[in-house]
């Protein structure tokens, strides 16, 4: 949420950015219902103040016992405009917090220009590109063949975008989720949470879920919870309603949670594998900073998430998200984008994002300064890694002419010494 003096003082700066993302959100209505709100408020502190002293004139005239019936009657009509004014307050509070709640972030000014995707940039690139004598096959093909991934079965027990690992394939998908905890915490400085997998309507709509993205979200039938489609929610808002000493920041939290997703509008794209999934397992990272710090915050964040690439020594590059692709929470955003040899492309596979005082603001997350002074942290958040599109991107850039996988070199001890994965 931004904060309602920018909206006031520096409208310009919003509607520029609105244009910069191409929304076609309209200002004009939040600018409107803003005025009549202190409008109406302005003029309800007036008759109040007006009530508050008239009364004080009737317990005076009381105190000499005079009569006060007519300054008491005088006083109905203030009353009852009073009556109608503070509920006139509360609809308009009501459509201004509602309206509030739908406009995104402010881009930084770092963010370049663009439509879309294809107008993203990239930073850099690591590692060299996997070189076959052969036609490299899919990860799903792969993960069919070897016995280690069987979609078939994941249909029949849930539906469409699900599947089951088995054997080496569920051993390697526990070895990346530890391998990825172990770095983020020993290495990275990240303290490990296990957060409910459910979430209630506050803590979504704090961390920006909803309502923007109510269609993305797998609701509990007759309930106000709602499965989580990435740690962030509950990790971003795990001191919600706080306001916590300077002292204690900057804080970083990871954790490796199931991750459920509708997808909805993603029908027809990436139906095969696991890069698309309605249930999947990622480890998240989430920082809670000092606004002067947050943008070197970030990028050690999207080091952190590049650390583990280079670990299991997988080729990726990372790109700066334009105006139009970058998400509603988000300031600016990188995505880590790994390579897949069968489609020879790079997909993303990790998404660090700055979001400012933007989801602060929405959980009345503060923090008290050296001066006494509350404000709110900036909030950061990024993949560290997700667990099923780096397994798939295991297993086609390790994949061998027999149709064995390599394991790389930094799993092998999460692996049992297992270093080749065959049929079993």
């Amino acid at each position: 949420m931004l904060d309602i003096r920018v909206i006031r003082q520096e409208p310009e700066r919003v509607i520029e950015s609105l244009k910069r993302r191409r929304s076609e959100l309209d200002l004009g209505e939040l600018q409107s219902l803003d005025t009549r709100f202190r409008e109406t408020q302005t003029e309800l502190d007036g008759l109040r103040a007006q009530k508050n002293k008239v009364s004080e004139e009737v317990a005076t005239l009381k105190k000499a016992k005079q009569d006060a019936t007519a300054v008491i009657e005088s006083m109905k009509t203030v009353g009852e405009r009073i009556k109608t004014l503070e509920a006139e307050m509360s609809s308009i509070e009501a459509q201004r917090g509602a309206f509030m709640l739908r406009i995104p972030n402010m881009l930084d000014a770092s963010v370049p220009d663009g439509v879309d995707e294809d107008d993203n940039v990239e930073v850099r690139k690591w590692g060299e590109l996997p070189q076959f004598g052969f036609a490299p096959k899919p990860h799903y093909e792969l993960g069919e063949s070897l016995n280690i991934i069987d979609f078939e079965r994941g249909v029949k027990l849930a539906g469409a975008r699900f599947e089951v690992l088995r054997g080496a394939g569920a051993r390697l998908r526990r070895a990346l989720l530890n391998l990825m905890l172990d770095m983020q915490t020993t290495e990275h400085g990240y303290e490990e949470m296990v957060p409910p997998f459910v979430a209630n309507e506050e803590t979504m709509t704090a961390n920006g879920n909803l309502p923007k993205f109510a269609d993305q979200l797998f609701k509990l039938e007759e309930t106000k919870y709602y499965l989580i489609p990435t740690a962030e929610i509950p990790l971003t808002n795990f001191h919600r309603d706080e306001i916590l000493d300077e002292a204690t920041l900057p804080l970083y939290f990871t954790s490796g949670t199931p991750c459920f997703r509708s997808e909805a509008g993603a029908a027809g794209r990436d139906t095969k594998g696991m890069i698309r999934r309605h249930q999947f397992e990622k480890v998240e990272m989430v920082k809670i900073v000092k606004p002067e710090t947050s943008m070197d915050e970030l990028e050690k964040m999207v080091a952190n998430a590049e650390a583990i690439l280079q670990r299991l020594e997988l080729p990726y590059r990372t790109v700066l998200l334009s105006s139009g692709d970058t998400g509603a929470n988000a300031a600016k955003t990188y995505d880590v984008e790994v390579w897949f040899p069968e489609q020879a492309k790079y997909r993303e596979i990790s998404s660090c994002s700055n979001c400012t005082d933007f989801q602060a603001r929405r959980g009345n997350l503060r923090y008290r300064d050296a001066g006494g002074k509350t404000q709110h942290p900036h909030t950061l958040n990024g993949s560290g890694l997700p667990i099923g599109r780096t397994l798939a991107a295991i297993l086609e850039n390790y994949q061998q002419e027999d149709g064995t996988i390599k394991v790389p070199t930094a799993l092998v001890p999460y692996m049992g010494g297992l270093e080749r994965i065959s049929r079993s």
